[in-house]
């Protein structure tokens, strides 16, 4: 797959343009929370970290990919990922934060997103690009076998029908009609949802390291 780092967002000016920013941000998050547009959440060169105490899934699919972009240099980056797809979710008491370190003035700054506390958060057509993956999770009508491609006889997928992204033709792939992932912890390169209704959010910038785990 080449997945393209979607809705980069760059820091190395972030002193000169943080008030201008912050206030384009909060215009943005009261959209999504009105589930008035459709959702891109990535950091340029950067992975950031995501926490819930529950995240209910339907029509999942997972299968290896690559993310390609740019690292904090400009520099070409590539990073090995697992791509997991739902044709919806609920998320309850969700939390997103990323640091951007070396910051002039300032040092490490810490953006975090949290929402669904007492409304879960809910997304249509989500996809996240996980490098790292903890929590409890139990599947519905589990499939597991490979990407569409491969020669053997085992169960062939393919995810780019699914998710219009290019996977691995050779690669691990697995699908389930039902996820339930609790005291989720994870690090993403990429999040993509094409509605993503965040109740009761809240966006926070701090100097140092706050993130959610």
């Amino acid at each position: 797959m080449e997945s393209q780092v979607r809705g980069g967002t760059r820091w190395k000016r972030f002193a000169v343009v943080m008030v201008p920013s912050v206030a384009a941000t909060a215009c943005i998050g009261v959209a999504l929370a009105q589930g008035a547009l459709a959702a891109s959440f990535s950091v340029s060169g950067q992975s950031f970290k995501v926490s819930a105490d529950q995240l209910v899934g339907y029509d999942m699919i997972q299968y290896g990919a690559l993310d390609t972009g740019k690292d904090l240099k400009g520099d070409d980056a590539a990073h090995p990922v697992a791509v997991s797809g739902f044709k919806s979710a609920d998320i309850t008491n969700m939390c997103q934060s990323v640091v951007t370190p070396n910051i002039p003035v300032l040092g490490s700054v810490t953006l975090r997103l949290e929402a669904g506390k007492d409304t879960p958060v809910h997304a249509d057509n989500i996809y996240i690009d996980i490098s790292d993956l903890k929590a409890d999770a139990t599947f519905k009508d589990l499939d597991i076998g490979v990407a569409a491609g491969d020669t053997s006889n085992a169960t062939q997928m393919n995810p780019g029908d699914v998710s219009g992204k290019k996977a691995n033709p050779y690669g691990f792939a697995q699908r389930a009609s039902e996820a339930v992932l609790t005291g989720v912890q994870q690090t993403a390169w990429a999040t993509t949802a094409g509605t993503f209704k965040l109740s009761g959010l809240h966006m926070s910038l701090s100097t140092g390291s706050n993130e959610c785990y």
